[in-house]
């Protein structure tokens, strides 16, 4: 949904913990998502057939998500189905692009049930992600990460909120890549007392997303890469943006480019997701991906992008 005001004229600084507010919209669009699904969306748009691991409930595929997906190349086999109804989320987001997120779980509670070992062991992950689900579950999946020897990503981003210092460091710890805002690292390392240089020590890559800032990638070895942001973008609605832009990092590091190219992909997917309304409504062709990628970082960064990634 969308508000056609400000969130903030309508908080009084001195009366936050009495907050009773109504929002009028105007609108109401229901969309398919979900961190999980929108990263495989990517992903598949970018070339990749990623196996999507999750909790699902039966209205998942009698409301044709699941037939989107695997049309779109998403692996589903791998989909744990549970009883409850599929996880929801409800945003609403004003002029400023500020969002208000109101968050179902439903079947992701079950996602403690899903044996990584046991897909490991039938088809070798070469990288998990581990998104936000549930949080019982994204221990149990980062413990047998680092157990079984998988590379993991940690992208804890929305569980951060209410996680506190212990969970957040056992999320991370070992992880080859993790993924944050810049306001989700400055709430690591709030929660977790460490500092930057700490996390750092803690992970491999640190990705850090800043928005129409662009994105920082810090490597293990001391390294920093900043990657600016597509120009020219007129946002439209920022739902999934972080979700596209981990798809398409990842999408070049699977293709083994490095990290400021890998990045610029993230970028380039992203701005096309900004751009528009829904987080999978978008598709990305060879000759228009490839065409803002030279526009932003110029002609040697399309080529090494073109010859690197399967786009249609």
């Amino acid at each position: 949904m969308t508000f056609t005001g400000k969130f903030a004229d309508s908080l009084v600084p001195d009366q936050l913990d009495k907050v009773a507010l109504s929002f009028l919209v105007q609108d109401l669009d229901i969309r398919r998502g979900g961190c999980g699904a929108n990263i495989a969306f990517g992903l598949a748009q970018l070339g990749h057939a990623p196996r999507l691991v999750a909790s699902v409930g039966p209205d998942f595929e009698e409301s044709g998500y699941l037939a989107w997906l695997r049309e779109a190349g998403v692996d589903t086999s791998t989909l744990h189905v549970s009883e409850q109804h599929t996880a929801r989320c409800t945003i609403t987001t004003d002029e400023s692009q500020a969002q208000i997120v109101t968050f179902y779980a439903g079947a992701m509670s079950d996602a403690r049930h899903i044996d990584v070992e046991a897909l490991h062991a039938a088809d070798p992950i070469e990288l998990l992600l581990i998104g936000p689900d549930d949080p019982d579950g994204m221990v149990r999946h980062t413990e047998a990460a680092r157990r079984l020897g998988i590379p993991f990503a940690a992208d804890p981003s929305q569980q951060l909120a209410w996680a506190d210092g212990d969970l957040i460091r056992e999320l991370v710890d070992g992880a080859a890549y993790l993924f944050s805002n810049d306001y989700e690292d400055a709430l690591i390392q709030q929660k977790t007392g460490w500092s930057a240089a700490d996390v750092q020590a803690h992970v491999g890559t640190r990705v850090v997303t800043r928005g129409k800032d662009g994105v920082t990638v810090f490597t293990a070895e001391g390294e920093q890469v900043d990657v600016p942001a597509v120009p020219g973008i007129t946002a439209v609605d920022p739902t999934g943006v972080g979700d596209s832009f981990r798809a398409g990092f990842l999408a070049g590091i699977a293709a083994d480019l490095s990290l400021e190219r890998s990045a610029q992909v993230g970028c380039t997917i992203a701005a096309g997701v900004v751009e528009t309304i829904g987080t999978q409504e978008y598709r990305v062709t060879r000759e228009g991906f490839l065409g803002r990628v030279k526009q932003a970082y110029g002609p040697e960064a399309a080529d090494e992008i073109g010859a690197a990634l399967h786009l249609l």
